[in-house]
């Protein structure tokens, strides 16, 4: 085997390796931490208290280094469940509040964050850019794209963003943030 096929073999066993953790979770005797909450969408501190949590549960944990990225990435999916989500009807409830549900997962060596919300609708992630990254500082905010902006966001500073529709109905949007100081996300080429 190559060195090519040796990094690319290297690179796609990591992949699976956080695939199946996500699926699990996870052994506090491991060095695991696990948190989930739920928020309204209705109430006026909503992406406040998701990025409070945020930080609460990445400091406890000892993930200090990602704190703020994790804040963001949050803090822009709380705020499309707000501002986009509409529930489906049979999740619907006359005069409810829309409910999301935050879920924090991780390992030494990965953080998965998921927002659950009542609409069955796939998210809007953004397939590529309309503009060169290096001339994102020159552009003014007319040109940038009006909806997408937290998606791109969170896939720019995660290592992976994907969504699941739930078995009875709506959604979880889900990142992955790798903490083992390793790939950081980039593809072979």
């Amino acid at each position: 085997m190559g060195t090519r096929e040796a990094e690319q073999y290297e690179y796609l066993a990591s992949e699976l390796d956080a695939y199946t953790h996500w699926f699990a979770a996870p052994d506090p005797y491991s060095g695991g931490f696990f948190l989930a909450f739920t928020l309204f969408a209705e109430f006026s501190d909503t992406a406040r208290t998701a990025r409070d949590m945020t930080a609460s549960f990445l400091r406890g944990a000892g993930a200090d280094q990602i704190v703020g990225d994790a804040q963001l990435v949050v803090s822009e999916l709380v705020g499309n469940v707000v501002n986009h989500a509409m529930p489906d009807h049979r999740l619907a409830r006359p005069g409810g509040c829309r409910r999301i549900d935050v879920t924090f997962k991780m390992w030494p060596k990965w953080l998965f964050i998921g927002v659950a919300d009542e609409d069955s609708t796939p998210p809007m992630l953004p397939v590529g850019e309309s503009f060169a990254p290096q001339l994102a500082g020159e552009l003014s905010e007319a040109v940038l794209p009006d909806s997408g902006r937290g998606l791109l966001i969170a896939q720019r500073l995660a290592t992976s963003v994907w969504w699941t529709p739930e078995d009875k109905g709506g959604k979880t949007v889900w990142c992955r943030f790798d903490l083992d100081g390793g790939s950081e996300g980039e593809p072979l080429p």
